[in-house]
């Protein structure tokens, strides 16, 4: 891998994790692509990275395809892909119904399997790439009230490593990160919802549930995609780090 001027696509680019990862991977010398469905909110991170904005709906599985085209079409190949893009709902299982199933799934596991299919064989036949997959530690383990956020991030685990495997001798590596709660507007929604349902402070709720009894940061998850980036991390493949303060130890 040579990162400087690689080109690099973050979906959900446009704000909190994804707008952090464009920017560590822009200070890195990559060339990045932001994607999402917010084209005002990638503009302004595109316009600051020096990068590029492509609006995106990846709820819609044939979006992922011209999407994946764009790029090559008009910025060059696809060296990094990182599949940020996810909503997350909660829901006890009486209540989880099958809109909440399906746009979870679409957008947290058939997007980022829409984008890999577009992209990595093309990455395996130019001799290597990067794809580094946004998961969650829900997708190591379970949640109360998430079923349908849980399974989708178990899917994309088990994506992320089959494809690990699938490519290990083609130099793509792929690679997924794990984090517990962030300190995002995802992460104030999962904080107000715990105030509304208990009376807690939830921002003191979902801190407590890291050894650590802290939020993790965007930075924090930005600086873990990229060291899944350079050359010396070409062993590195097929695994799905934790990044919660050692909840999931």
């Amino acid at each position: 891998m040579n990162l400087p001027g690689a080109i690099a696509l973050v979906t959900g680019g446009g704000r909190g994790i994804g707008e952090a990862i464009a920017r560590r991977l822009a200070a890195g010398g990559l060339r990045v692509v932001v994607s999402g469905r917010d084209a005002g909110a990638l503009e302004a991170v595109a316009r600051a990275i020096g990068g590029v904005a492509i609006p995106a709906d990846l709820s819609d599985r044939d979006a992922a395809a011209g999407l994946a085209a764009a790029v090559a079409r008009d910025v060059g190949p696809i060296a990094v892909l990182v599949n940020n893009a996810g909503i997350a709902e909660s829901a006890p299982l009486a209540r989880t119904d099958d809109g909440l199933w399906d746009r979870t799934m679409a957008l947290n596991v058939t997007a980022a399997f829409a984008l890999c299919r577009a992209v990595v064989p093309d990455m395996a036949k130019r001799g290597g790439g990067r794809v580094v997959n946004l998961a969650s530690n829900a997708g190591l383990r379970g949640y109360a009230y998430t079923s349908a956020y849980c399974a989708s991030k178990h899917a994309l685990v088990g994506l992320t490593r089959a494809l690990a495997v699938e490519f290990a001798r083609s130099g793509v590596t792929v690679n997924a990160v794990c984090p517990g709660f962030v300190d995002t507007a995802m992460g104030e929604r999962a904080a107000a919802n715990i105030a509304r349902a208990t009376g807690r402070d939830g921002r003191e709720a979902l801190a407590a549930l890291s050894p650590q009894r802290r939020l993790m940061t965007p930075e924090e998850v930005a600086h873990a995609v990229w060291s899944f980036l350079p050359h010396e991390a070409r062993g590195l493949t097929g695994q799905c780090i934790a990044l919660d303060g050692g909840q999931s130890a």
